[in-house]
């Protein structure tokens, strides 16, 4: 069922043997770009007819009203809601363990240096529709954003035919505390959210993940807002030994493989005899799932199976493949724990099923694809701030440091750069040369210190 390699002793995987195409495809590409600058130049006008083109659906008003919400909540089943809360608490306990703080300290001479850590102001939250609906990604994308201190979070999701958005979904951002719920997707909403219409109010950064076309306009949109990343098919890889059950290394890969056809599942393993038998398992229960035909199409299409001689190139192959979920099934997982380079989440032991972090365990699902966990992390409260440095020198402190600033400015060839340093020095060194003892002196509009003091800063290094 799925594509088999077996290395030999001393062999590696490739990046070819993988056969994965990467990023964006141009046509993708194109026809995003041709979206998105419509919704540029014609705005409502323009959601509204690939509304109706993409999702048969005719809309007048894009904004879900309280009433709609409201309606949603009621009819959602109370165990449902019961599971969003415990769901939403965990989120919410895990990324508040994230929080960066802001951090200033002195040093001698009077320099105050630090680090301003400054939420965003308005962020979108791409929520999927399609094949599935996802109100686990709702909570996933905006409680970060809550928990961050964002001031405005905007939601768009694809509209039924019918101009209804799936009461689940908005259950799960009522929950969330989503500020703002649009009926739009795909590309269309992207575009929306980065550029503003009459509607929907440009926001600061895009995050969530979504179909090929919402992937392409991010790219194209990225730079004139943020986004988190350029999220591809779902994937796990599960890295197994002879103590793996097999019937949980099948349903597991199956967990991945019915989101899409394009998902991408793959099993490593040390022992040559666990693919047959998780062969097997599969058999049994793709003939079980409802979502059989995706899930049979995306493990004969996009699995593949790697029988390594040694936990070495069981490892190697890992890294090399950098999956967006990577579950260990060993019999001490714990111990592989700091061998492991790449990975966007890793569960350990056969009792940590992806499902679980889907949903419940609290660490984000949104993951990097692709490979890109090579580079990339999970989305995070990081995603939701942004730094400033903060910088304050003393007179004192300008006469320490002038001359390495001169030095390399000089060679620079950037005049301004180290006159801006020597007309300072200059200018106030001609003020105090006849001063015998530590003096404050007004310069212009700004006080500045004299070479023999520092008064004003503390000696000691400090932070919040």
């Amino acid at each position: 069922m799925m594509r088999r390699i077996v290395l030999e002793p001393g062999q590696r995987l490739t990046e070819a043997d993988l056969a994965r195409s990467g990023g964006v495809d141009p046509e993708t590409l194109s026809v995003a770009a041709r979206i998105v600058d419509d919704v540029r130049q014609r705005g409502d006008v323009a959601l509204r007819e690939y509304t109706l083109n993409f999702d048969k659906a005719a809309i007048d008003d894009l904004l879900v009203t309280p009433e709609e919400i409201e309606a949603a909540v009621s009819q959602v089943e109370p165990d449902f809601l019961d599971a969003l809360s415990t769901a939403a608490g965990a989120i919410e306990d895990f990324h508040r363990r994230q929080v960066p703080q802001s951090w200033f300290t002195t040093q001698e001479g009077g320099i105050f240096l630090g680090q301003k850590v400054t939420p965003l102001r308005r962020v979108g939250i791409y929520v999927p529709g399609g094949r599935a609906k996802y109100p686990s990604s709702v909570l996933m994308t905006a409680i970060p954003a809550l928990v961050a201190g964002v001031d405005e979070i905007a939601m768009v999701v694809p509209p039924a035919a019918d101009g209804s958005v799936n009461p689940y979904t908005l259950a799960a951002a009522a929950e969330a505390g989503v500020d703002e719920i649009y009926k739009v997707g795909g590309a269309q909403a992207v575009a929306a959210l980065a550029y503003g219409t009459d509607s929907i109010s440009r926001v600061d950064k895009v995050v969530g993940p979504g179909n090929a076309y919402v992937t392409a306009a991010k790219k194209l949109v990225m730079g004139d807002v943020g986004i988190d990343m350029l999220a591809g098919p779902s994937e796990v890889l599960v890295l197994a030994d002879g103590s793996a059950v097999p019937a949980f290394v099948a349903i597991d890969l199956m967990a991945q493989a019915e989101h899409d056809p394009r998902a991408a599942t793959y099993l490593v393993t040390t022992d040559a005899s666990l693919p047959d038998l998780v062969n097997e398992a599969l058999d049994l229960l793709i003939a079980e799932s409802p979502r059989g035909e995706i899930t049979a199409r995306s493990l004969a299409d996009n699995g593949l199976v790697v029988v390594c001689p040694d936990m070495v190139a069981a490892l190697d192959t890992v890294d090399l493949i950098a999956p967006e979920h990577l579950e260990v099934q060993m019999s001490e997982p714990f111990d592989l724990l700091g061998s492991i380079r790449n990975a966007g989440a890793i569960f350990l032991g056969q009792w940590t099923p992806e499902s679980v972090g889907d949903y419940v365990a609290g660490p984000n699902h949104v993951l990097p694809t692709g490979g890109t966990a090579r580079f990339s992390s999970p989305l995070s409260v990081d995603d939701f701030v942004k730094k400033s440095s903060v910088l304050s020198y003393s007179f004192e402190a300008l006469q320490l440091d002038g001359e390495t600033v001169l030095e390399l400015a000089g060679k620079e060839g950037l005049w301004a750069h180290a006159r801006a340093v020597s007309l300072r020095l200059d200018a106030v060194e001609s003020f105090v040369e006849d001063l015998d003892e530590a003096e404050l002196v007004e310069f212009g509009d700004f006080e500045v210190l004299d070479s023999m003091t520092d008064d004003g800063f503390e000696d000691e290094d400090g932070g919040s």
